[in-house]
């Protein structure tokens, strides 16, 4: 939708709206418009006519049907973290969930009722009470819906797969403005069509999530290389994956030294590798077990030891703040070949900027033992994910950093033949259809078919988007 036609919305029916709601509204000139448009990325800088600050369900059910009748843009946002900044829009409609973020935790059933505006530090605070977890992200400003949705990959994936596989139902507003319930058991292909396309589908409001025991404390190797030895310890990590327990969550990450206290002012700057490797069992045996990590050659530093799992869960929030520069983007791989694991080195030591990660995942476990065709999400035999987080907070440098991972990306998928994504890192998902075909594989048809049926005029298009047909 045009600004022009945004701007033609007749003032009496947006106040006539917004009378009816238990949230507000904000349009441009509100003294409050300014922060609640702003998202994590600080290359996002977008405009919508109006933000629709939900305070629960029926509010959403109504900002659904105003969006629908004056086919207006529309965005949702939860937790603000996507770094391809759909969760707003130039002249069209936010439906922000931002207040709905309350967690209610049944320890006797091991599930959370987790409202669309949470993020995974707000699921980790009341989980943690009872020692369960849900698999989500690794860093815990990031909002739980728009992660489960596409995937959900953080350290419990290998024990017990993808966030979006820990769901036992969802409440969502589809496109028609009906308040609907998704599960194995009611509206199944719905249900399926979320768990990895959810965008596409409607409005999450809440998400019903098996838990698991998980803390409070857990024990997590980090040992920190040069970057100089991180061909050898590269081969030792990949010898180290092929054979660990589900109970690892092993990443391999190229960074430099952050400035901050916590570091030796003669290590600032300095490329480094990083092996973390969080251990979701007992403590005293993840500390056995991960023991000959720290061998794989002498540590720089070594911020190995116990932590509980709340604070492990955002030991990375500081150095993602919200204004940073971000575009990532990720290839899903397969055995990790000699040559590969070098093209990998070869881009860490190439990155454009020292606070750009090239981060190298082990997947498997759980997430593999899935059928491709059990949810939408598909990609389910990778062994690893690439992923190039390339971040920076210079913004004389924005060019160069998005031209080196758009290149990286490029030349990466060349030399390993691959068009797989994992669609929570796609940039700005300038590939479109492609991409979205190639990730989605054989399961993309069926999601068609699902779009037709709920968003047949494609309302929630601010996404990986699948077009329905016709």
């Amino acid at each position: 939708m045009s600004a022009e036609v945004a701007a033609s919305i007749d003032a009496e029916r947006i106040q006539q709206f917004a009378a009816g709601l238990r949230g507000g509204v904000l349009q441009p000139g509100d003294a409050a418009y300014d922060e609640a448009r702003a998202v994590r990325n600080g290359l996002i800088d977008r405009r919508p006519a109006l933000i629709v600050q939900c305070r629960g369900t029926a509010d959403v059910v109504d900002a659904v049907e105003f969006a629908r009748a004056l086919g207006l843009l529309v965005s949702i946002r939860g937790g603000a973290h996507n770094v391809a900044g759909n969760a707003v829009n130039d002249g069209g409609i936010v439906i922000d969930l931002s207040e709905m973020h309350s967690v209610h935790v049944d320890p006797e059933r091991r599930v959370a009722r987790v409202q669309g505006g949470a993020t995974w530090g707000d699921v980790d605070r009341e989980t943690q009470l009872w020692g369960l977890a849900a698999p989500g992200g690794q860093v815990s400003t990031t909002g739980v819906a728009g992660l489960t949705l596409h995937g959900g990959l953080g350290s419990l994936h290998r024990k017990y797969g993808l966030a979006l596989d820990s769901l036992r139902s969802v409440e969502i507003v589809t496109a028609n403005g009906q308040v609907r319930t998704a599960s194995e058991s009611v509206n199944p292909e719905l249900f399926w069509a979320v768990r990895g396309a959810g965008s596409n589908f409607g409005v999450v409001t809440s998400f019903e999530f098996a838990l698991h025991p998980v803390g409070p404390e857990i024990y997590q190797a980090a040992p920190i290389f040069s970057l100089d030895d991180a061909p050898a310890v590269l081969r030792k990590y990949r010898d180290f994956c092929a054979t660990a327990p589900d109970e690892f969550g092993p990443q391999a990450m190229f960074w430099s030294v952050p400035a901050v206290d916590d570091f030796p002012a003669e290590l600032h700057g300095m490329p480094i590798m990083v092996v973390l490797v969080v251990y979701s069992g007992d403590p005293d045996e993840g500390e056995r077990l991960l023991a000959p990590v720290l061998d794989w050659a002498t540590p720089i530093l070594d911020l190995s030891g116990r932590a509980p799992w709340a604070v492990a869960q955002s030991s990375f929030d500081a150095f993602f703040p919200s204004g940073g520069y971000y575009y990532w983007k990720s290839l899903l791989v397969g055995e990790p070949s000699d040559d590969l694991l070098d093209a990998v080195v070869e881009v860490a030591a190439d990155r454009p900027s020292p606070d750009a990660i090239v981060n190298f995942w082990q997947l498997g476990g759980q997430i593999g033992r899935v059928a491709p065709d059990a949810t939408a999400f598909a990609q389910r035999d990778a062994k690893y994910l690439l992923s190039l987080d390339t971040s920076w907070f210079d913004p004389d440098a924005t060019e160069r950093c998005i031209d080196w991972t758009r290149r990286t990306w490029a030349a990466m998928q060349e030399r390993f033949a691959t068009d797989r994504a994992y669609l929570n890192f796609v940039g700005f998902g300038e590939e479109k259809e492609a991409l979205v075909r190639a990730s989605y594989g054989a399961n993309y048809d069926r999601l068609v078919a699902a779009k037709t049926t709920y968003d047949p005029g494609n309302l929630f298009r601010m996404n990986n988007n699948i077009p329905p047909r016709g």
